[in-house]
């Protein structure tokens, strides 16, 4: 990918992998292979997650008591790496050691959540430019639609966004602007933030949604249109999958979606041409009414959908 960045801010560009432990690492396969990923062994007893076509790590997995999001890597540019780091100390971050078994490269910290933070120069994983596109349109005299039997798996392309429920949805803008370099793109009150980074990339790399304390709320996975993320719906639906809500469209953000319920309360999403914030744009935020916070279209929001995966309520 050829980088873009903005020589004015300073900030991460991506989102480089996570790490996550997981109740059963035979069910996270089975869930993750059923959602379009190449999910294989590690070698040390976990998995690892990537996009098929690519060599590129999204995500370790590793077996735990219970499913929690232990950490997230973010990538910067190699000039940024030690500017970033006095940033953090400036600005009282708490700095740890790297976890056990873990990459030792740049440095670790810990959101205000407790999720460890490993900040390293890396290649930029968020786009530098959009291609949008939509499902075939209709011809006259021609027919559009393809046939079912004809139609390949869903295999989403890159992993766009990662979206937390937390206490203090303000005190994560002030980390991530203020730590991390990210800008907020648009809020609805203290109830849920999206924030983006600064050198080009999805109107969010990072979500945040109120809620009784921190936990995972979704992975976000984009797909190249809405076709993908309806077909998605029926590929998880046909594999027992089938917890979840959408399809539907937001409004921040634009993009079309569908998120399935994994087997521990948390989401993955099939994201489709979500707005795009290229690094020569001065975005503005603004605070929207709750009603925009959600949705545009779609199902009404399940119950399942607030509920926090790792706190129990």
């Amino acid at each position: 990918m050829t980088n873009t960045r903005r020589h004015d801010r300073l900030g991460i560009h991506s989102i480089g992998e996570f790490g996550m432990s997981v109740p059963s690492l035979d069910e996270a396969q089975r869930f993750y292979s059923a959602f379009g990923l190449d999910v294989q062994p590690d070698g040390n007893g976990g998995l690892l997650i990537r996009t098929f076509g690519s060599p590129y790590v999204w995500g370790r997995l590793r077996e735990g008591a219970r499913k929690k999001f232990d950490s997230v890597t973010l990538h910067c540019f190699e000039d940024e790496l030690e500017p970033l780091k006095v940033r953090a100390k400036n600005e009282g971050a708490e700095f740890i050691e790297p976890l056990s078994g873990a990459d030792t490269s740049g440095f670790w910290i810990r959101s205000p959540d407790g999720i460890a933070i490993q900040i390293r120069a890396g290649i930029k994983t968020t786009l530098d430019h959009a291609s949008h596109h939509q499902p075939a349109l209709p011809e006259n005299g021609v027919r559009c639609a393809p046939y079912r039997r004809h139609t390949a798996k869903v295999q989403p392309a890159r992993l766009s966004h990662i979206a937390f429920a937390t206490a203090s949805v303000p005190a994560q803008i002030a980390f991530c602007e203020r730590v991390l370099g990210l800008r907020l793109s648009d809020r609805s009150g203290d109830g849920v933030a999206f924030l983006h980074a600064p050198h080009g990339g999805d109107h969010h790399l990072f979500a945040f949604a109120m809620s009784s304390g921190p936990a995972l709320h979704h992975l976000s996975w984009d797909v190249p249109t809405v076709e993908d993320v309806g077909l998605g719906y029926m590929q998880m639906a046909s594999a027992g999958y089938r917890n979840g809500w959408g399809v539907g469209r937001h409004v921040l953000g634009s993009n079309y979606f569908y998120y399935v319920q994994d087997p521990w309360g948390s989401f993955s999403e099939y994201s489709a041409t979500m707005d795009f914030i290229p690094a020569s744009a001065d975005w503005v935020a603004e605070d929207h009414a709750p009603e925009d916070g959600m949705y545009l279209w779609g199902p009404d929001l399940p119950a399942i959908f607030v509920e926090n995966s790792e706190q129990g309520a």
